[in-house]
């Protein structure tokens, strides 16, 4: 075969097979790119340390304690809570992750009520939520 025919060939091998890669990687995505935090279970558990933070700080607003105060009522009591929870998959939760969720749910339940919403006021929550978090519990970490 001349060299042009053989480099033809090959080049058009290689583009077959990077066809059927890339196909395989969108109809299976999962099996390349699971990770943990996909699994229900933790899911589940971040939703819930979710949930009992975020009523706890809009309760805790709602009672007249500044944002500082709420925060840091808040986080002390779900991280007491964790603490005591022997569920394995927290420590697959990752925090900027939960950082985020729990900063959508807050924006959304109550944070009208104290000047945040939309996009703006979640990027706002979450800064402002790791910075106090790295404060009150700087040797301990909320999802594990």
């Amino acid at each position: 075969m001349p060299i042009i025919v053989k480099d033809f060939v090959q080049c058009r091998l290689l583009k077959f097979i990077g066809f059927f890669f890339s196909l395989f990687i969108l109809i299976k995505p999962s099996l390349i790119f699971a990770l943990h935090t996909s699994d229900p279970s933790v899911r589940l558990l971040q939703n819930r340390i979710t949930n009992n933070f975020s009523s706890k700080y809009c309760k805790a607003i709602k009672n007249g304690l500044s944002k500082d105060e709420a925060m840091t009522s808040a986080i002390i009591k779900t991280e007491n809570i964790l603490s005591f929870s022997y569920n394995p998959q927290k420590k697959w939760i990752e925090k900027d992750d939960l950082a985020n969720q729990i900063s959508i749910q807050v924006v959304n339940d109550c944070g009208w009520s104290f000047g945040l919403i939309g996009k703006e006021g979640i990027d706002y929550f979450k800064s402002y939520f790791l910075e106090i978090y790295e404060k009150t519990t700087p040797d301990k970490n909320l999802s594990s």
